[in-house]
């Protein structure tokens, strides 16, 4: 099988497991589950049957209805963070390259002093000041990546502001917010899709890392790194507790970052990308 073909393949799996797991966690309410929220004490650390396909955790929780609703929190999560950071980056990255100047010195000033910092222990930092919780989570996560995505963005705006085609739109009479979504943004969606597909992974790794140290999601509310955190008192006695939202995660990541590097040499191969990312 060759190289390619085995890559095209991989990518479809990817996109197919995606799709699938994507489909349970928007679906995840009328797929008749237990409240993945309801204690039962009488039920805990009961094995795979079923009443519980999975199991059971410590406080008689449903193991597969906190996996499956977990999913909505960890990947819904991450999203509204690539949300934040689709609206902010591509604007203060574009107003530095096009604007340049002082202006854009002060906002690649700004990102250098973001970019100092490991993302981890920043977006430590900023849950310290913000507090615990998902939307702080989201807003400390955002905090610790935006710069990153601006400067691509500034990089790539000053690539796009010589081309002879956005110089003719700019005669033709082209201006402002016209000219970015008719010619900018366009130009700018495919380098800033891969990176955002190749970056998931790293986001939902930190938003399981913080949730497991604690500092994320809180419980009850069901979330892969909340349930490792949960089940580390019992790793060796119910190892599997552990397992599942692990594998779910593993699963997921590898998925992304396989699809992510699909469409960068998808794009790559067409012409769409003009540098590689990463």
């Amino acid at each position: 099988m060759s190289t390619a073909l085995l890559q095209k393949n991989t990518v479809r799996l990817s996109l197919v497991l995606l799709v699938i797991v994507g489909a349970v966690a928007v679906f995840a309410p009328w797929l008749g589950l237990p409240d993945p929220e309801e204690v039962n004490l009488a039920e805990k650390l009961a094995p795979s049957g079923p009443g519980h396909l999975l199991g059971t955790d410590h406080l008689g929780r449903d193991v597969l209805a906190r996996l499956v609703f977990g999913a909505r929190t960890s990947i819904g999560s991450v999203f509204a963070i690539l949300l934040l950071i689709a609206l902010f980056s591509t604007l203060a990255g574009s107003v530095a390259g096009f604007v340049g100047g002082a202006v854009d010195s002060v906002i690649m000033r700004i990102c250098d002093i973001f970019l100092t910092f490991p993302t981890l222990i920043l977006a430590m930092f900023f849950v310290g000041i913000l507090g615990t919780g998902l939307t702080n989570v989201i807003l400390a996560i955002f905090l610790t990546h935006w710069a990153w995505y601006a400067r691509i963005v500034r990089g790539i705006a000053l690539s796009l502001k010589s081309r002879e085609y956005i110089l003719a739109a700019k005669v033709a009479g082209t201006r402002g917010f016209s000219l970015v979504a008719r010619h900018i943004l366009p130009a700018m969606a495919p380098q800033v899709l891969v990176l955002a597909t190749l970056d998931i992974g790293h986001m939902m790794l930190h938003v399981a890392g913080l949730s497991f140290l604690g500092l994320g999601v809180q419980p009850p509310m069901p979330e892969w790194g909340v349930m490792i955190g949960d089940a580390r008192q019992f790793i060796w006695t119910e190892p599997q507790l552990m397992l599942y939202p692990g594998l779910a995660i593993f699963i997921v990541v590898m998925a992304f970052n396989l699809l992510g590097d699909g469409l960068r040499d998808a794009l790559d191969r067409s012409g769409m990308l003009e540098e590689r990312v990463r």
